[in-house]
């Protein structure tokens, strides 16, 4: 599981090398469901490596 989420946020990384993205965009490039997807935000928010904002109903998220 560990290695899943690991990859997985390395699309998240991936995703986000062409600028900040809503949740929902984050989604869509990456292609992963929305629990897999969290958890790899998960992932690299604790490392220090996202920014979030709030933009009306949309969550940002920008490499830091």
């Amino acid at each position: 599981m560990i290695t899943k989420i690991g990859e997985n946020a390395g699309l998240v990384w991936g995703a986000l090398q062409n600028g900040a993205q809503s949740i929902k965009a984050l989604k869509k490039a990456t292609k992963l469901k929305n629990e897999d997807l969290f958890l790899a935000l998960g992932w690299l928010a604790r490392e220090g490596k996202l920014t979030f904002t709030e933009a009306e109903a949309d969550t940002i998220v920008a490499l830091a």
